[in-house]
């Protein structure tokens, strides 16, 4: 039975919605930094590893993920995923160790997982395809939505019931998303295989790896994300604080513009490609002023906070674009492939941060001078400096990348 227009588009909110809450928890860490340094007694090394599990297995699992999609159907796998993410964030809540927080940590980013390819397979399944850019970047939107609550709104509610009572509230929102997926996303009957249905599936993965396009997808991916995994998602808050003086909560609300510029920058992406037919160009002019903006936002010693604010929303404008790579994969794999490449993708996008968010701890403490307040370490100026180059070092290489981007495999 083929579902209603109204309960598809239902479905791909909900979906959306997912990949919002998400975003809550892959940047929650960034607003309870010091709260977490000495619950935990951890330093910044250990809070960057603690932080990245969400990504290691986030990363990990993207290829077996679009594979579920493609053989099952997004219906049940979100659903059954979002009760796994509740139950990680009651771990989590309740952890003592870095070890139980870094177990839980990595239940909920394996849990989460499914959010996003999950909302493109919706897309893929029922929408119209001449429209998935402009799509696949309102679920984008949507997750940097997510990552803006994440910050500032998050960070009240931390500072009004405490970081392991905010981990309760977010429980409970996966619980009751967990019922909303499975009651409104349409069931797609799941794929009658033959015996030869694990051939088939190795032969799907073996195309999608074989694929260079995958790749270069991939790779920018890679190169453009972290910027906002890694610097606006964990590092960018206890920068300000430490370095131009800001308040937790006004630097998280700075953060958020980064997201904010994703957010609309995504969808502006997606429907400037859908109309001009070409993803590359977009690409292209966005890898240039994310390159620009963050190179200038690193390099001031002391802006304004207006300054400051416009550097954080263009560069997350500029970052948004690689959202455009997962609409080029898929147009440069077979529709049988689709979620799978999409998959690939994702574990690149995702793994970027899984190896920033602690490199960038490791570098701070390696030229560390061992200053400490209250428990939480103090890194200067030009620790941070160091550290973030490594992230302008690869933003040039996605606008390299960018230039070998063809439009169709």
């Amino acid at each position: 039975m083929t579902p209603s227009r109204q309960r598809v588009w239902a479905a791909f909110a909900l979906g959306s919605l997912c990949f919002g809450y998400a975003f809550v928890q892959r940047v929650a860490p960034s607003v309870m930094t010091g709260e977490l340094m000495r619950d935990l007694s951890v330093g910044g090394a250990a809070l960057g590893t603690l932080s990245a599990m969400y990504f290691y297995t986030y990363a990990l699992i993207q290829f077996p993920v679009g594979m579920l999609l493609d053989r099952f159907g997004p219906r049940t796998i979100l659903s059954v995923a979002m009760f796994v993410c509740a139950g990680a964030s009651l771990a989590f809540a309740s952890s003592d160790t870095l070890f139980s927080a870094a177990a839980s940590r990595a239940l909920i980013g394996a849990a989460v997982a499914f959010c996003f390819v999950g909302s493109l397979t919706v897309i893929s399944v029922w929408l119209p395809p001449e429209r998935f850019g402009t799509l696949s970047g309102a679920v984008q939107s949507a997750g940097m939505l997510g990552a803006m609550l994440g910050q500032a709104p998050l960070r009240v509610l931390v500072d009004s019931v405490g970081w392991r009572e905010a981990f309760v509230w977010l429980a409970a929102l996966a619980a009751t998303l967990a019922l909303l997926l499975y009651c409104v996303i349409p069931r797609r009957p799941a794929v009658t295989a033959p015996s030869s249905e694990a051939t088939q599936t190795q032969g799907n993965a073996r195309d999608v790896l074989r694929n260079w396009h995958t790749w270069r997808c991939a790779l920018i991916g890679f190169t453009l994300t972290p910027i906002m995994l890694a610097f606006a998602g964990l590092w960018s808050v206890p920068w300000m604080v430490q370095v131009h003086g800001y308040s937790e909560a006004v630097a998280a609300a700075t953060a958020s513009l980064m997201f904010l510029g994703w957010a609309i920058g995504s969808v502006a992406a997606g429907s400037l490609s859908d109309a001009l037919g070409r993803r590359r160009p977009v690409i292209l002019w966005g890898a240039t002023l994310c390159a620009l903006g963050f190179a200038t936002l690193i390099s001031l010693p002391s802006p304004s906070h207006l300054v400051m604010n416009a550097l954080f929303l263009l560069t997350g404008l500029g970052g948004s674009t690689m959202v455009l790579t997962f609409a080029l994969v898929r147009d440069g794999n077979p529709g049988a492939h689709a979620s799978a490449a999409m998959g690939m993708v994702n574990t690149c996008v995702v793994g970027s941060g899984a190896v920033m968010q602690p490199l960038i701890g490791w570098l701070l403490e390696w030229q560390w001078d061992g200053q400490s307040v209250n428990g939480v370490p103090v890194f200067d100026a030009a620790n941070y400096r160091m550290a973030f180059s490594t992230l302008l070092g690869l933003l040039g290489i996605a606008w390299l990348a960018s230039w070998t981007l063809r439009e169709r495999a």
